[in-house]
């Protein structure tokens, strides 16, 4: 499958992890991506910049633009949203992928941390949604696709991170709200959760060793992705996909090429009763 050759997929927080994974998949359809997210020099503790990701995506076959990007500056979203359709003549996807994750109770959580969550996760996904949908509307396909979870309102899922779930369904209440708006104008609007744990820099930070060896690598989320930003904008719209299922629909059998430790039971992910 190579629908997305030339199209142009901005994709937020794509400096390591999902994002850059995502970022990949789709350069090798030839497609045009917009890298965003804040390290543009080396980190300490983390790898990856949006240069390095960039000069990955050129060697895959896409066609990359980094622009340092915090999604919390609205102006800097504009910016970055303009300079994106004006070097590629457009955009066709937005990809949410920027998060703040900290998974204290209510008394363990700064206000601080409260408002960076509720800036990155909720505000976030909804400056760069309205930012990017005006040059959406213009595509023949267009998709926003925001990884955020399914909206499960059991209280188990509160209780003990209230200010993150808060956050996350921020992001997943965009989702829901601006599919029903903008289906008319056949952009569609989704979610995009793992039913596992995924290997990444959140997970080895805030989760046991145990549990990120009983993850699946990020490559699962960027392959469900594409499959999603290949269908039909006005058909698959206002949905909370979870990525095995997503593959399941594809074809897709063998799931031990995603595990980081095959053989091992997985870690199913947060909000996924």
């Amino acid at each position: 499958m190579a629908g997305l050759k030339g199209k142009t997929i901005f994709i937020t927080g794509a400096t390591r992890g999902i994002g850059r994974e995502i970022a990949l998949r789709c350069a090798r359809d030839r497609a045009n991506i917009v890298v965003t997210g804040k390290t543009s020099e080396p980190h300490p503790r983390l790898s990856g910049t949006i240069h390095t990701v960039a000069t990955e995506i050129d060697a895959a076959g896409g066609a990359a633009l980094a622009i340092q990007l915090d999604v919390r500056d609205a102006d800097a979203v504009a910016d970055a949203v303009k300079q994106a359709a004006d070097r590629f003549g457009g955009l066709d996807c937005l990809v949410n992928n920027a998060s703040a994750i900290s998974l204290a109770g209510t008394l363990d959580t700064p206000v601080k941390r409260l408002d960076l969550m509720l800036a990155v996760n909720l505000r976030g996904t909804f400056v760069c949604s309205q930012a990017c949908i005006p040059h959406l509307k213009k595509a023949p396909n267009p998709h926003i696709l925001t990884l955020s979870p399914p909206l499960n309102m059991s209280p188990r899922w509160f209780k003990g991170h209230v200010a993150y779930t808060m956050a996350k369904y921020g992001m997943s209440l965009c989702t829901l709200g601006m599919a029903e708006e903008f289906r008319a104008q056949g952009i569609a609007v989704n979610s995009l959760w793992p039913r596992t744990t995924i290997a990444t820099a959140a997970i080895e930070v805030n989760f046991p060793e145990a549990i990120l060896k009983a993850s699946r690598k990020p490559s699962i989320m960027a392959d469900a992705a594409h499959a999603i930003l290949n269908r039909d904008s006005c058909r698959a719209t206002g949905n909370f996909y979870i990525d095995e299922t997503v593959l399941r629909e594809e074809g897709v059998t063998d799931f031990d090429q995603y595990a980081v430790t095959p053989g091992t039971s997985l870690y199913t992910d947060l909000f996924l009763d």
